[in-house]
Formats: structure tokens, sequence, C-alpha cells
């Protein structure tokens, strides 16, 4: 007998103002998972992931955003002043957690998953800010992107997910 695979629902993450989060909440849900700064150079791709986070959030989709600041320095405030970033001068509605490390021996656990999910020959080490990780209803990883492809180039998958009509419990 295997053992069954981790999914998303099998953590835990903390919002931004502390709150703790059971990720099971959104089994059902395509989400797409972001690393992500606000002063990185590639900060323009939040606008595009809150226009994604629009158009599809009521068909069952949402974004969950990990601000992380192991990359160039590039997220160096607490959560309180990356939160107020985020919501009042870049309008973000999506869920900004807790600010974690995606790699290392300090790396949240949800990301420690996201790595081994999606791992390949040369590692499975996040390299920058704004890697993307598409997971489906089921809670299961599907596809990872480089912290460059732009947000609109993952809505074909998005909506391949979303028109999935069934998944598992």
């Amino acid at each position: 007998m295997s053992t069954p695979s981790l999914t998303l629902r099998d953590f835990t993450a903390s919002l931004s103002d502390g709150t703790q989060v059971n990720l099971g909440q959104f089994h059902g849900r395509v989400v797409l998972i972001v690393n992500t700064a606000t002063n990185c150079g590639l900060a323009q791709q939040f606008v595009r992931l809150q226009q994604l986070y629009d158009r599809y959030r009521d068909a069952g989709f949402t974004i969950l955003a990990f601000p992380c600041n192991q990359f160039g320095e590039q997220e160096p405030g607490d959560n309180s002043e990356i939160l107020e970033i985020c919501r009042d001068k870049l309008n973000l509605t999506f869920p900004i957690m807790e600010k974690v490390d995606v790699n290392g021996e300090q790396s949240a656990p949800v990301f420690e998953w996201l790595r081994q999910e999606t791992g390949g020959i040369l590692g499975d080490a996040i390299k920058w800010n704004f890697t993307k990780f598409l997971v489906n209803r089921s809670g299961q990883v599907v596809r990872r992107f480089a912290p460059t492809t732009q947000p609109d180039l993952i809505v074909a998958d998005i909506e391949r997910l979303l028109a999935a009509s069934s998944y598992g419990s």
C-alpha cells in the first residue's frame, strides 16, 4: 500500500496579519501560489496577477502571495509594511501571506512541498521572486512557472483547470 501524496490542504500558513490559515480551505479552487517582492523589477506582475484574480475568482480561482526577502533583499519590510504597499498602493485584493523563506533550512513547509513536487534535473530551488505554482482543485501541483513568465501566459492553464468539473474529496 502506498503512502498518500500530500496536497495543499495538508498545510497551514499565516496571513500577513498573523492569522493562521488552513490551506485546505482552498480545496475545490484552482490556486496560483507566488513568491513576491514589492521592490523587485518583476513587481509589475502584481497588476496582471490582480487582473487574473478579478477575472476568475468567481469561477473558483485564487492567488496566494507569499512575500520573500531571499532574492536581492527586495522585500525588506515587515508584514504590516508589505500589506500596506499591497493593499494601499497596489490595490491588491487577493490574500497576502506572512513573509517567508522559500529556500533553505527555514523555508515554509508549503514551499518545501511545492519545490519537491516540481523539482527537476537542476534541482528544486526557487531561483528568484515571482516563481509561480499552479495547484488544481484537488490540491495537487500541476505546473511551475519561471519568474519571468507573465501572468497572461498562464490563462490557458487556469481555464483548463477551472473547466475540470470534478475533483477528489
